[in-house]
């Protein structure tokens, strides 16, 4: 039996952490066997992840944590190129179950959803990983240029637990890394009544409202995103999150950029459980695969 493993080696608070959390959930609910291997972050203890699922949705299982045997016939799925790539430039901070456990999901099978964080590395990541074979998904309405079958990011919407509404503050910002931050810093006096999700990392300024993650109750806290990342976002979550919650959100950036941004903007806000049909290549690819003759 071939089961698809999908692999995160992001941080807690990362968006790709919880794309693959829910399309796990997503897959075992349509009858695929699946489970979410998560290669820790050196700076963050498996705690910190398990709180960051716990806090967002209403159920939490099939998570492994570092150390895991697939067999020979399981499929891998990464959601971003970066997952792997992340794994290769972060190999002196890994011990040795989960550079084993890296080894063997990424030689076999692998599913990787296109991005372009590291273009350089990423073939060097594959040629130290040695897959058996790439099979290549992209949104094409965001890399224009990427290679793949059309597949887009969408949030599962159906396993979250309930918002309970308790402003604290109006504006929410988000500076989870330094790039992030700095941009946040060139807006966020304006806005005076304002919490900034970040983490606790020597680029934070002191002397401003930092929110450390994970945050119990996020979406609940805030009246207003506002959404200032400066660089490429191939599919953003938070301001989803807000049209979902039928909140407010200021596009405070370069309205013109072609990435993510542009793009989500423009689309519906539905739910993962109501978008078979967007799944439909990664779903064919799970089976073709399955199926294949080894």
């Amino acid at each position: 039996m071939k089961n698809v493993n999908i692999v995160c080696t992001s941080k807690p608070g990362d968006g790709l952490l919880h794309y693959s959390y829910e399309h796990c959930c997503f897959l075992n609910d349509l009858g695929v066997k699946t489970k979410l291997i998560i290669i820790r972050d050196h700076r963050f203890s498996e705690q910190s992840y398990i709180n960051a699922l716990n806090e967002c949705y209403v159920k939490y299982e099939n998570v492994v944590f570092d150390l895991y045997t697939p067999t020979s016939n399981d499929i891998t799925l990464i959601m971003g190129r970066s997952q792997i790539t992340l794994a290769y430039l972060n190999k002196h901070t890994y011990n040795n179950d989960q550079l084993l456990t890296l080894h063997l999901l990424f030689s076999g099978n692998l599913i990787s959803v296109y991005s372009e964080n590291h273009v350089r590395e990423y073939p060097i990541a594959l040629q130290y990983f040695k897959p058996k074979k790439v099979y290549d998904l992209c949104d094409h309405d965001v890399y224009v240029n990427g290679v793949g079958e059309q597949f887009e990011k969408i949030i599962n919407f159906s396993i979250y637990k309930p918002v309970k509404e308790d402003i604290q503050f109006k504006y929410l910002f988000l500076g989870t890394n330094e790039i992030y931050y700095r941009e946040v810093e060139k807006h966020v006096h304006d806005y005076p009544d304002h919490g900034i999700i970040t983490y606790n990392d020597k680029f934070i300024n002191p002397k401003l409202n930092n929110l450390i993650v994970p945050i119990t109750n996020i979406l609940g806290k805030f009246e207003t995103y506002v959404y200032t990342k400066p660089n490429f976002d191939p599919a953003p979550r938070l301001f989803m999150e807000f049209r979902w919650l039928k909140k407010e959100v200021i596009y405070l950036r370069d309205k013109y950029k072609q990435d993510g941004g542009t793009v989500y903007w423009n689309r519906p806000v539905i739910c993962l459980t109501q978008s078979k049909d967007k799944l439909k290549n990664l779903l064919k690819l799970i089976w073709a695969i399955k199926h294949k003759k080894s």
